[in-house]
């Protein structure tokens, strides 16, 4: 869970920083099982024990930082704890968004979790809202529903997609796909550009109104359940 090693974690014992049922524990050679209560009833350090494996979080992320573990600059990584990135399973974004688009993301230990998401064959439908340089002329919706729509440089078109108009310059978008800065070049096919994107909402999951950019917290599973509806 990323706490410490071995010798670190003896230390904290000994010096009566881990309790559990409200009892020092001082036998570092004691086993305990992992249960989805074991939070509620062990400290680590007088704080609540970390969530167990299985855990879902989500993600305000601001514009400039990288869903990536290992390229340079600001992750999203950063904004959690800093011993998260030491435990294993490894947490993960649950998809991506670029290093210029803000909004919901989901972060996960839970592989089986992460892949029932991205599948193609979940339809997972992800909502952006977008800024756009120029008016829409109001031929994208057809367009984007039509399911014909191809863009530069691949072979299939695109599933089709849902257009809501807010402004002349500003549209909300419902993808089923993920694919490499979709949304920007499916305004770019219409001859628009993308200013600024941002996700709201995640199948029946929505971003909170009051979570500030760089701002988390951890899913419940009713919260979970949301993203399937």
């Amino acid at each position: 869970m990323g706490y410490g090693s071995r010798s670190e974690m003896a230390r904290m014992a000994k010096a009566g920083g881990i309790i559990l049922d409200a009892a020092d524990v001082l036998d570092i050679t004691k086993r305990i099982p992992v249960t989805p209560d074991l939070p509620s009833r062990m400290e680590i350090d007088g704080a609540p024990l970390d969530p167990v494996a299985g855990m879902v979080i989500l993600l305000n992320k601001p514009l400039g930082m990288t869903c990536s573990h290992k390229e340079d600059g600001k992750l999203v990584y950063d904004l959690l704890p800093e011993r998260w990135k030491r435990r294993d399973p490894a947490i993960s974004t649950i998809g991506r968004l670029d290093k210029q688009t803000s909004g919901l993301l989901l972060l996960t230990d839970d592989g089986e979790l992460l892949h029932r998401v991205i599948s193609p064959r979940r339809h997972v439908k992800k909502t952006y809202r977008a800024r756009l340089a120029r008016p829409l002329d109001g031929t994208e919706g057809d367009l984007f529903a039509s399911g014909h729509l191809m863009l530069e440089g691949e072979a299939k078109p695109l599933a089709p997609a849902e257009l809501v108009v807010v402004s002349q310059t500003e549209a909300l978008l419902s993808v089923t796909e993920g694919r490499y800065h979709q949304v920007r070049r499916m305004f770019a096919a219409t001859g628009n550009h993308v200013e600024k994107l941002h996700r709201e909402r995640l199948g029946g999951l929505s971003l909170p109104e009051d979570m500030a950019p760089g701002q988390w917290k951890l899913l419940s599973e009713a919260e979970i359940a949301l993203i399937f509806q």
